[in-house]
C-alpha cells in the first residue's frame, strides 16, 4: 500500500529542512527588502506559487520539473545560480523519490536496465557539479541557455515509438540481462523488451550525468530520447525507468551542492512543495487538457528563459 501523495509531500518537506539545515546563512544572496522591494519571506511565497504553476505544466507538457525550473528561477528571480541549481537538482530528486516505489512496483520501471546507465550518469554528475560550481556565473549562464535552446530543438523535433522493433540484443545488454516483460496495463498485453546500441547508450549517459549535474536540470528530458529512440526500450519503460534513475543520478550532484553550501532551504523548500503540489493538479487536469497546446507553451517558456540566460551571461 502506498503512502498518499500529500504524506509524500510533507516527508519530503520535513526531511529537507533536516537535510539543508535551516543555519545556513539564509539571507547571504538574497536580496534585502530595500534592494528589491520584497522582504525574504514575500520571495519565499513568490517562490511557491510559480514552482505550483511550473509543476502544473510540467505535467501537462510532458517534462520534469527541473528543466523548467532552473531556467525560468535562475532568469527571473534575484537569486544567484548557484543555489538555483541545487534547488533544482531536489526539485528533480523530490518527484522521483517520490514516483519511484510505485514505479518500480508496477514492473514500468526496470532496474536491470537503470542500474548500469545510472552508475555511469551519477559519476559524472559528480563531475559535473564541481565543474558547475567552479565555472564563472556568466559561463555557466551562456552554457545554459544554450543548453535550454537545444532541448527547445530536441523537444520540438524528437519523435517517440512506443514498441520500438529491436530484432536481437547487443553482446553488453545480453551479459548485463537489460531486458523484461513489461504489461501494458492499457492495452492488457505482455511485451517481450530487450535493447540494443547499448555502448552509444553508455556514452550518452556519461554526457547526461555531466549535463545534470552542471546545470541542476533533472535529465529526464534526455534520458527517454535515448532510452527509447536509441536503445529501443519500449517508450513507457523508458519514461519509468528515467524517472527512477533521477532519484540515483541528482542524489549523486545533489551532494556537491550540499556539500559546497550552494543549497539554500529557503529556496529548496518552497520549490519542492510548490511543484509537487503543483504536479497532483497537473496530473488531474491531464485528462481534460490538449497536450499539443499546453508543449507549445512549455516551448514558448524555454525559448523565453533560455533566451534570457544567454542575455545574462553575456551581461546584456
Amino acid at each position: 500500500m502506498h503512502p498518499h501523495p500529500l504524506l509524500r509531500i510533507a516527508f519530503l518537506a520535513v526531511f529537507t529542512l533536516i537535510l539543508l539545515n535551516a543555519d545556513l546563512a539564509l539571507a547571504a544572496d538574497l536580496p534585502t527588502a530595500a534592494e528589491e522591494g520584497l522582504p525574504w519571506w514575500g520571495w519565499a511565497a513568490l517562490l511557491f506559487v510559480v514552482t505550483f504553476f511550473l509543476g502544473i505544466v510540467a505535467v501537462l507538457g510532458g517534462v520534469g520539473g527541473g528543466v523548467l525550473f532552473v531556467p525560468i528561477v535562475g532568469g527571473f528571480f534575484p537569486f544567484h545560480l548557484d543555489f538555483v541549481r541545487g534547488a533544482g537538482l531536489l526539485v528533480a530528486l523530490a518527484g522521483a523519490l517520490a514516483a519511484g516505489p510505485g514505479l518500480l512496483s508496477s514492473g514500468m520501471a526496470s532496474l536491470r536496465l537503470a542500474a548500469p546507465l545510472a552508475l555511469l550518469a551519477s559519476a559524472s554528475a559528480i563531475a559535473g557539479a564541481m565543474i558547475g560550481l567552479a565555472l564563472p556565473t556568466n559561463v555557466v549562464q551562456l552554457a545554459l541557455g544554450t543548453t535550454i535552446l537545444g532541448i527547445v530543438v530536441l523537444m520540438f523535433l524528437a519523435k517517440k515509438s512506443e514498441f520500438p522493433e529491436v530484432a536481437k540484443a547487443d553482446s553488453l545488454s545480453a551479459a548485463l540481462k537489460m531486458n523484461g516483460v513489461f504489461t501494458d496495463a492499457y492495452s492488457g498485453k505482455s511485451v517481450d523488451w530487450r535493447v540494443h546500441r547499448t555502448p552509444q547508450g553508455l556514452a550518452m549517459f556519461v554526457v547526461i550525468g555531466l549535463m545534470a549535474g552542471m546545470f541542476g536540470l533533472g535529465a529526464g528530458w534526455a534520458n527517454v530520447p535515448v532510452l527509447n529512440l536509441l536503445m529501443g526500450a519500449p517508450l513507457k519503460v523508458s519514461v519509468a525507468t528515467s524517472k527512477f534513475m533521477l532519484s540515483i543520478v541528482d542524489t549523486a550532484a545533489a551532494w556537491v551542492y550540499l556539500n559546497q553550501g550552494a543549497v539554500l532551504a529557503i529556496i529548496a523548500v518552497p520549490s519542492i512543495i510548490g511543484i509537487m503540489l503543483g504536479s497532483l493538479v497537473g496530473v488531474r487536469l491531464l485528462k481534460r487538457t490538449n497536450a499539443s497546446v499546453v508543449r507549445k507553451v512549455v516551448i514558448g517558456m524555454l525559448l523565453l528563459a533560455g533566451g534570457r540566460a544567454l542575455l545574462k551571461g553575456l551581461g546584456i
